[in-house]
């Protein structure tokens, strides 16, 4: 698949299923696009950019579990962009779910910040990670990453909000793509 190949599937997938939503007020493009733009606003790197732009795409690669989504597209996703980028896009993707997971049992209140949606999904991923389970995450290789990935998820729901739009990327994609 060239880059170009790339660019096109995306956008085919975010044109198909990216007007969809999952319960969060916004649109599942809208919040891709969101999470990017707050990743790009802190300094991240183009790595990180394309990640946070991408953090739901297995959303859209697989069917709804329920009307929140798909519940395990971290999986599906990370797998999906391992296939197409390396590690430092598709490692926080396949990890932001589990990042949540930690996330409720490292800080007690986070769990009370999530969205209902946020909260639904959670329980049917599993819940808050047992503090083995947590001290396992903690040591992952893009574990920081994923939990910086999961903030700005969290922030990029709020209806309403221009961004910049999906074209804006598509350089950083082709540079990134594996060939």
């Amino acid at each position: 698949m060239t880059a170009a190949d790339l660019v096109a599937e995306i956008e085919t997938l975010f044109a198909a299923r990216g007007g969809e939503t999952y319960g969060e007020g916004v649109t599942i493009a809208e919040h891709c696009l969101q999470t990017a733009a707050l990743a790009a606003a802190e300094g991240a790197d183009d790595e990180f950019v394309i990640a946070a732009l991408l953090h739901d795409i297995g959303h859209f690669i697989e069917k709804p579990d329920d009307r929140f989504g798909y519940h395990n597209h971290d999986r599906a996703g990370g797998a999906w962009l391992a296939a197409r980028f390396p590690a430092e896009i598709s490692e926080p993707v396949r990890l932001h779910v589990a990042a949540k997971r930690y996330l409720c049992t490292a800080t007690p209140e986070y769990h009370g910040r999530l969205s209902l949606p946020s909260q639904h999904s959670l329980q049917q991923q599993g819940g808050p990670m047992a503090a083995s389970e947590a001290a396992e995450f903690a040591a992952l290789p893009f574990a920081d990453r994923a939990i910086r990935l999961r903030r700005w998820d969290d922030r990029g729901k709020v209806a309403g909000i221009e961004v910049s739009p999906l074209p804006l990327y598509h350089a950083r994609i082709r540079r990134l793509a594996r060939r």
